[in-house]
């Protein structure tokens, strides 16, 4: 199909008549993101479900699309106003209390990394394990573990690991102390390991797991 027929059927059969080609073509090309109804259109179109467009969901809106639901029955199971619900959806800022966050997570199933991500904690989560592997982790054990309920030896373990393989590069990096190419290649391994401490994190904890 193409953009065109996307149109005509969002326009024709769901009542959208703002639906363009352009329109269509800037969703494709992720220009745009298309609206709760408009994504909802968009899968009826394509026949597939709302889940199978966007992939790997990450927001909270996200997850909550990729699960068939509205926003109506979310807040109401978690048991939120619709317009706070909705508010904090729209800000990716999740302010809900120990009994709301638990609710959401089994009606989303979302995982412990998943509910961070949702929550809005990735940046803080990264700014914690970056201080921990560039100085002393004992420090961080008790910090990330307020914000991952994760078991004291387990998170331990991640951390030590995590802070060993940081610094380990780091030393490579110094070991050539003229610079040249092998240098700039350690420096950049460890900027780049730096940038994704979250997912280095996880990975770290799952083979931890296993």
């Amino acid at each position: 199909m193409g953009p065109e027929h996307v149109a005509y059927g969002m326009r024709a059969s769901y009542g959208l008549p703002y639906v363009t080609p352009d329109l269509v073509v800037a969703w494709e090309r992720g220009i745009t993101a298309p609206s709760s109804p408009e994504l909802t259109a968009l899968a009826g179109v394509l026949w597939c479900s709302p889940g199978e467009l966007i992939g790997a969901p990450r927001t909270l809106r996200e997850h909550r699309v990729a699960h068939g639901l509205a926003a109506e029955d979310v807040a109401r199971a978690v048991g939120l106003e619709l317009l706070v619900y909705q508010r904090m959806e729209e800000t990716d800022e999740w302010r809900g209390n120990e009994r709301q966050s638990s609710a959401l997570a089994d009606l989303l199933e979302l995982s412990l990394p998943d509910f961070i991500t949702v929550t809005g904690r990735d940046a803080k989560l990264a700014e914690l394990l970056r201080s921990a592997v560039t100085t002393r982790w004992q420090a961080y054990v008790r910090p990330v573990g307020k914000m991952v309920p994760l078991d004291r030896r387990l998170l331990e373990d991640a951390l030590q690991e995590l802070h060993h393989a940081y610094q380990g590069q780091m030393v490579a990096t110094l070991s050539w102390g003229g610079g040249g190419p092998a240098a700039d290649e350690a420096g950049e391994a460890g900027r780049d390991f730096l940038d994704r401490i979250v997912e280095n994190f996880w990975s770290t904890v799952q083979r931890s797991t296993y």
